[in-house]
């Protein structure tokens, strides 16, 4: 039995039209619930103890409105579950009542997790969950098996990226609210889609946050980039964690949300004996264990640390899988050849081989970036601890112009740049659109009525892009064009050479889920070995009698080499010289047969990939 289990925050609809209300708000001495509509009235809560007030009253419709009193202010519920007027407006009940129709649902094992990661607003024309909804079609055929939301938590206005949010249990209003949410999440399971969802847990956004008129929920003692820090270890903070951990299991429970990503744990500054992460993934995971699914915690942190994925009986805080950046970073400064800002640390052709190695490249090495030494080895770590991407939300939408790879590099470099990814033995990300080139880009937005907030995310962004050296004027970050820029062109998948690329990404995914020694994620049956002058990586993974082995060429001139074949008898299972708009290719002559002493010289398209099979 967990002390979350009889707990909850917020507004709750009891039986029989009874509505539940609990608040902690030890800065006041007492605090009254203004009902608004249906009914005008103002009760008074009761004390329970440790700064909670609760209050349980009849007459409480779905729909209700209603507000906190504190010292003659009104205040939105901070666990609000809907926000119909936005941030400022007053929190609204709402029924948990939903048709559910993934009861035999359990959820896919970590190891089977191919993520495509999308935004509410510009995955679709209409901005909805509906919207996604209506192409998951799109994404089945793809062959991905999770999909990954920006944060949906409430923010101010229509367009935002999520982490600005506001008020972290409310569903934002104009996606659909918790009934599109909800839609969304079952049409998923009903196609066999997990759903893994972003949450901020490190700060909130500036406006509409009430959260301190409550409570400590900020401490002074720390700083971040975004202000002062949520307070996880100072005083009164066990309620502090217990208001993001009751989030967390809010929509695993109520939303059937199948894995979390936590949003920059660096940025969790806890120096408790008991971190707020170690608590957080103990309680997700006895919650998990109690709903017979499968729920996982995804950690994404600029650390490289290999305590975030380690036991607590091994000093780590139990999250079931990182986000690796590195090998991001080295393949985007070998593709584009930029080495600008915490770029400056890649750009080695041999930190590549490294990175699909080990899934680190930094194990302590010294940093230019950091000006001091960085990350650690963690071998023993399994490959499906690691989610590695070509791109996603961050490393798109920080640059000034929002560019996607697509349109820094070429349509080869693009294959290649899949094919190592998603033939890797770790856990593969894509970012909505990557799959046929998408051409939009994915620029920085927001819809702040702050005017001076607004003026300030202007300045903030220019002087954000001084360290890359990007010159020109960032686009406004308010302006609605901004915005509608971002929104993808589905209608690409089907034309030229975009149509192409998706036929060679869902042929990845396939052979990656079909393959035995591509779809069982090992390090300990995995060989890599890279060429520094020639460009080339050389891959060799194995289960049990099957094997393959792939060899990628990120040069621009052909090259012929020796590569480690192992003896054996070997068929060509993908060759990315042969998904042209030019038509096929014809394949490079390789015998069936190789002796286990046999040295066998290779010929190499620039940009390309060859792939083969054993035939045991």
């Amino acid at each position: 039995m967990s002390e979350y289990d009889n707990f909850s925050l917020g507004a709750v609809l009891l039986p029989d039209q009874r509505g539940e209300f609990r608040v902690w708000a030890p800065h006041v001495d007492h605090v009254d619930l203004h009902l608004i509509e249906p009914e005008n009235r103002t009760e008074q809560m009761k004390a329970e103890g440790n700064g909670y007030y609760h209050l349980i009253l009849d007459h409480i419709p779905p729909g209700t409105l209603y507000t906190y009193v504190l010292k003659g202010d009104e205040r939105p519920d901070p666990a609000s579950r809907f926000q119909p007027q936005s941030v400022h407006g007053p929190s609204q009940v709402i029924s948990q009542a939903f048709e559910w129709t993934d009861q035999l649902w359990f959820g896919p094992r970590l190891s089977a997790y191919i993520i495509y990661e999308l935004h509410i607003g510009t995955f679709s024309p209409e901005g909805t969950f509906d919207g996604v909804i209506a192409r998951l079609d799109s994404l089945i055929d793809l062959g991905i098996t999770a999909i990954e939301i920006l944060p949906i938590a409430q923010f101010p206005g229509d367009r935002n990226w999520g982490y600005d949010g506001a008020a972290p249990y409310a569903v934002q209003n104009s996606y659909g609210g918790p009934e599109g949410l909800k839609r969304l999440v079952d049409a998923c399971h009903q196609q066999g889609i997990a759903v893994i969802l972003d949450v901020v847990y490190n700060h909130l956004g500036p406006e509409g946050n009430y959260l301190s008129d409550f409570g400590p929920y900020f401490t002074e003692r720390y700083h971040t980039g975004w202000g002062a820090a949520i307070n996880f270890d100072g005083p009164q903070s066990d309620e502090v964690r217990r208001f993001f951990i009751s989030n967390a299991l809010y929509w695993i429970t109520e939303f059937h949300i199948d894995a979390l990503r936590l949003d920059a744990t660096h940025a969790y500054l806890d120096f408790s004996a008991y971190p707020f992460l170690q608590e957080l993934a103990t309680e997700v995971h006895v919650r998990a264990e109690q709903l017979n699914r499968h729920v996982y915690l995804f950690a994404e942190s600029d650390r490289a640390d290999d305590r975030t994925l380690r036991t607590p009986e091994q000093g780590g805080y139990g999250i079931d899988a990182q986000w690796s950046d590195d090998l991001h970073h080295v393949l985007h400064t070998l593709l584009t050849g930029e080495l600008m800002g915490y770029y400056k640390d890649f750009g080695k052709f041999s930190q590549l081989a490294m990175a699909l190695r080990w899934g680190y490249v930094y194990s302590g090495d010294y940093s230019e970036f950091h000006q001091r030494r960085h990350g650690t080895l963690a071998p023993d770590l399994p490959a499906h601890r690691f989610v590695v991407a070509t791109q996603n939300h961050d490393q798109v939408g920080n640059r000034m112009l929002g560019e996607r790879l697509s349109q820094l590099t070429s349509f080869d470099e693009l294959k290649v740049a899949a094919a190592i990814v998603l033939l890797s033995p770790y856990l593969p990300l894509l970012f909505m659109g990557e799959e046929y080139g998408e051409t939009a880009p994915f620029l920085y937005f927001t819809s702040h009525t702050d005017h001076d907030l607004a003026e300030a995310v202007r300045q903030g962004r220019r002087e954000e892009f001084t360290d890359h050296q990007w010159e020109g004027e960032p686009p406004d970050p308010q302006s609605e064009d901004t915005f509608l820029r971002s929104k993808l062109n589905h209608d690409l998948r089907r034309q030229g050479h975009h149509q192409v690329l998706f036929r060679f990404y869902r042929e990845l995914m396939r052979l990656r889920k079909t393959h035995p020694a591509l779809r069982e994620l090992d390090k300990n049956r995995l060989q890599v070995v890279g060429y520094d002058r020639e460009h080339v990586i050389f891959m060799h993974r194995w289960h049990n009698r099957q094997a393959v082995f792939a060899a990628f060429a990120l040069g621009d001139q052909a090259v012929e080499l020796t590569l480690p074949v192992p003896g054996g008898c070997w068929r060509k299972l993908l060759d990315s010289t042969e998904y042209s708009e030019k038509g096929t290719a014809a394949p490079s002559p390789f015998p069936t047969q190789i002796e286990p002493d046999q040295s066998l010289a290779f010929k190499l398209s620039p940009h390309s990939i060859v792939l083969f099979e054993s035939e045991a």
